[in-house]
């Protein structure tokens, strides 16, 4: 490499000639494809800003000014040009470099970053203390249209322009245009007041106009009003402005002249400034322009062809399916996403019922309470949301869901485990919060079949609120003989087993084995696995009290899990034997891959085996 090699840090950034930056640019996008290619990852957005983060770099003295990323997914250019090139290639993988902003990898990374939304906020933070400090540098918030539709976003916008900060937020947006007749007005004196000589001069105008007696105030406010009146039928709205924001753009993102100009005039305003800038998601890879959202988030690829290394069915794409088959026979059957209609697995649906299908934008509260007047109406409203992304609509769940007791279904995607995008993506949460709201039914399907078992229950033989999770990728195997009945519980093995297994979900399948594996030692030993999490049948816990030991395997985190409500109720109904429960305790999961993180937490079937090996006998029968 002609020039990451060569930069250890933002400073080498500073030093590169004009001349090269484009070449830089061109260099970083064959670094990303590459590495994106073989690790997965989030492609299209970093390639996106490649010429945002350059110029943010050569004008920005990171870390005393503060770059925070929203969606630290799109930061892979700044961990390059931050020091990070020779780590680079282990992205995403365990024990390499985070896919998103990381405080513990480098000083240049402020805040963990992987849910949309927060930078603004974030940075108003930065920017009042900096205020608080008599720190002049500076904090800058770069967020994306898409990550602009968050309520939270909109929240930190208001109180940022009414707070006075020196704070720059840049609005990086992929999607927006404006029209042929008037887009070359607006970018002509978008550059002319993007320049830093621009401020300067209006800063001084001011000043002498308001010195003048009696008229100098009347005379500012008129100019005001005038400029007001022009930037209106230019850009048809002052929304920032009217927040309190001095607005300027929009600029061409890959203009790394035109950026360094517009931040070089932001960073001298002593108040909030919004910058505008159009960019194209996928910028220098033909595929990734073409089909942004295809290479928002993905796995290895072929650099060629564009096309995914692993192909093949997933739990995602089989209720996309499903959900298209019932609608088709039930019109009152809605879909509802936050933005995530391809990862979900709604694409489908979404081209054969428009009318039915709402993308509300990364607004996952919006979405929940939005169901639930769906639901109020006579629809049966489906939102399909990632785990992860679940945990922000706690509040609705209760107040405009449970509590209403209105029919409504949460399909929730990648449940446990997620593998390389990591902390922030672990849904290793859900089954507990969900656990603790009253009036919600939570179903856990192991395989595809039951999966479909599941939502038929959930829509025709159900009331309230009602979650389904299931995780990310594909089914596992399970033994032939087992009950897709879609009982609250299914026992595989010997009714009189002196030791049980209990279990849900993806890891039935590695308790299973384990069971096998066990029993051709001797071990007499059965898996009971729940189908419905919540609540817990009673019969369930019944069937294991007579039990010597019961060992509970969960995807999950431990406290207010469904291990411990389990044990719980055996201990209130008088079980007398040994109980354990392996879960994960009170951590948040790193990034590496599913089948390493369930070796870790002893949830694949060798930690089962050997958990059970380790406690005493393993419930190993009486020679006798």
């Amino acid at each position: 490499m002609k020039y990451l090699d060569k930069i250890k840090s933002p400073s080498d950034v500073k030093n590169l000639n004009e001349d090269d930056l484009p070449l830089l640019a061109q260099e970083i996008r064959e670094v990303l494809v590459d590495t994106v290619s073989q690790n997965g990852g989030h492609l299209a957005s970093n390639l996106g800003v490649v010429e945002l983060t350059i110029a943010l770099h050569r004008v920005f003295d990171s870390p005393k000014d503060k770059i925070i990323w929203d969606v630290g997914h799109q930061a892979y250019t700044h961990k390059l040009l931050t020091g990070r090139y020779p780590e680079f290639e282990t992205i995403r993988r365990e024990g390499g470099l985070s896919g998103f902003t990381n405080p513990s990898e480098s000083e240049h990374d402020i805040f963990y970053s992987g849910h949309s939304s927060t930078s603004i906020s974030e940075a108003l933070g930065v920017a009042t203390a900096n205020g608080l400090n008599n720190d002049k540098h500076t904090a800058i918030a770069v967020i994306g249209d898409g990550a602009l539709t968050g309520g939270l976003a909109y929240e930190a916008l208001n109180n940022a322009g009414r707070s006075k900060q020196r704070l720059i937020v840049i609005l990086n947006d992929n999607e927006m245009s404006i029209s042929k007749n008037v887009g070359s007005v607006a970018r002509y004196l978008a550059v002319l007041r993007s320049k830093p000589g621009y401020f300067r001069l209006k800063a001084r105008t001011e000043k002498i106009i308001n010195r003048i007696p009696l008229i100098g105030k009347k005379i500012s406010e008129q100019l005001f009003k005038s400029k007001t009146r022009l930037k209106n039928l230019i850009y048809k709205s002052t929304f920032f402005e009217d927040l309190g924001f001095r607005y300027m753009g929009p600029i061409d993102g890959h203009n790394i002249t035109q950026l360094c100009e517009a931040l070089e005039g932001a960073k001298m305003v002593n108040a909030p400034v919004l910058l505008h800038i159009n960019t194209v998601k996928g910028k220098g890879y033909d595929f990734a322009e073409k089909s942004p959202s295809e290479f928002h988030g993905i796995s290895k690829f072929n650099i060629n062809t564009g096309e995914p290394v692993y192909g093949g069915t997933n739990f995602s794409a089989e209720f996309g399916d499903f959900l298209c088959d019932i609608a088709s026979k039930d019109k009152r059957i809605c879909a509802i996403t936050a933005a995530m209609s391809l990862g979900t697995g709604l694409e489908k649906f979404r081209k054969q019922f428009p009318d039915r299908f709402y993308d509300v934008g990364i607004a996952e509260e919006h979405a929940v309470t939005f169901s639930s007047g769906l639901a109020r109406g006579g629809m049966v409203p489906v939102f399909a949301v990632y785990s992860t992304f679940l945990q922000r609509c706690y509040d609705q769940l209760v107040h405009d869901g449970a509590m209403q007791h209105l029919h409504m279904i949460i399909a929730v995607d990648r449940a446990g485990f997620v593998g390389e995008d990591g902390i922030s993506h672990q849904g290793i949460l859900d089954a507990a919060f969900l656990n603790g709201i009253p009036g919600i039914t939570v179903y856990s399907p192991s395989t595809y079949t039951e999966l479909k078992h599941a939502f038929i229950r959930a829509i025709y033989h159900s009331n309230g609120v009602l979650a389904i999770r299931y995780p990310r990728g594909t089914e596992k195997p399970v033994p032939e003989s087992n009950d897709l009945s879609f009982e609250p519980f299914a026992v595989y093995g010997r009714e009189d087993s002196d030791t049980f297994i209990v279990t849900y979900g993806r890891i039935y399948s590695y308790a299973c084995s384990a069971a096998d594996e066990l029993i051709s030692r001797g071990y007499n030993v059965s898996v009971l696995k729940l189908n419905r999490i919540k609540p817990i049948s009673e019969d369930a816990v019944k069937r294991v009290l007579s039990c010597k030991k019961v060992f509970f395997f969960e995807e999950g985190i431990k406290a207010g899990g469904i291990g411990s409500v389990f044990s719980e109720m055996m201990s209130e109904k008088g079980f007398k034997g040994n109980f354990d429960l392996t879960a994960v305790d009170n951590e948040f999961v790193k990034h590496a891959a599913v089948s390493a993180l369930l070796s870790e937490y002893s949830l694949d079937e060798n930690g089962m085996i050997k958990t059970i090996l380790e406690y005493d006998d393993g419930g190993k029968k009486d020679e006798a």
